[in-house]
């Protein structure tokens, strides 16, 4: 009885050691996704009033999580039952962080600057509308989902490469989205939050010192960080959504010619495919507008 329950432990050893590995290599494999994923929500998670923000981040993790324990089981009852379908999934989500990317590129390059008494009172109707707040805590979740469906598929077959046993795909790919949420969301925390800890070391150095100069720096850096992130966020946005393109749509794969770098093929993969779904949404709209006069 005794031998039987040392062999058991030594299974249990033996599987935590397969996920264990299992979780490292997914993790290396997912470390570009998960920058990109960072950049994305940082970015998403930011532009709200101070004593909002750490609400508004809490409502967007807490949306990452649910995103993942829907996107796990379906996961890996699609790739039971159809494999093709992740694939499509994978496409059409593609297709939404295109659309978004080129949407807010277009929106930096021939929209109009607002003038100021504008940028005043949409800033202050922004305060006042809830809606404001929940569409975009809304997106970023949608966006997240997205994502966090590359990190899951890209995890599941970094699992299944050297054929492991369900059990070990099913903790490896799990741990690997939950330690994507917790850092991500914990680095994006930190991110929003510099100011306050900016502050607090100058309270702590009376406004003079290294740790006052510091939180100086943290209380400067603050704006530049957040329009750092905005554009890499969007930069994220394209380079993902064309990696998809390209992994998943043989026909783009071969229409690239392999001598361009990949960075390179997967941004205008991304661009075209997202100036096509915004001209698509444009006229949609116009003509939903009509329907409606």
């Amino acid at each position: 009885m005794a031998s039987g329950f040392f062999a058991i432990l030594d299974d249990i050893a033996a599987l935590m050691d397969d996920v264990a590995m299992t979780s490292k290599l997914a993790t290396k494999k997912t470390a570009g996704i998960l920058g990109d994923d960072l950049a994305v929500n940082a970015e998403k998670a930011t532009g709200f009033l101070a004593s909002r923000e750490i609400p508004v981040l809490w409502a967007i993790t807490k949306g990452s999580f649910i995103n993942k324990l829907i996107i796990l089981p379906v996961v890996f009852v699609l790739n039971w039952l159809y494999p093709p379908a992740i694939k499509a999934a994978l496409i059409i989500g593609g297709v939404y962080l295109a659309y978004e990317g080129v949407e807010k590129i277009i929106e930096y390059l021939f929209h109009r600057a607002k003038k100021g008494e504008e940028v005043i009172k949409e800033s202050k109707l922004e305060e006042e509308d809830e809606n404001s707040e929940k569409a975009k805590v809304s997106s970023a979740i949608k966006t997240d989902f997205i994502l966090s469906l590359e990190i899951v598929i890209i995890a599941l077959g970094t699992a299944m490469e050297k054929e492991h046993p369900l059990i070990t795909q099913i903790l490896s790919v799990t741990f690997v989205a939950i330690i994507a949420t917790v850092g991500v969301y914990g680095i994006v925390a930190l991110i929003v939050r510099m100011d306050d800890a900016g502050f607090y070391l100058m309270k702590k150095g009376n406004d003079k010192g290294f740790l006052s100069s510091l939180g100086g720096i943290l209380i400067k850096a603050l704006p530049l960080v957040i329009k750092f992130l905005a554009v890499v966020g969007t930069i994220a946005l394209i380079l993902v959504s064309g990696g998809i393109f390209l992994h998943n749509i043989e026909y783009i794969h071969h229409l690239v010619p392999p001598s361009i770098p990949s960075t390179v093929a997967e941004f205008g993969v991304g661009i075209a495919f997202g100036l096509v779904a915004v001209l698509l949404m444009t006229g949609f709209k116009k003509v939903k507008g009509l329907v409606k006069k």
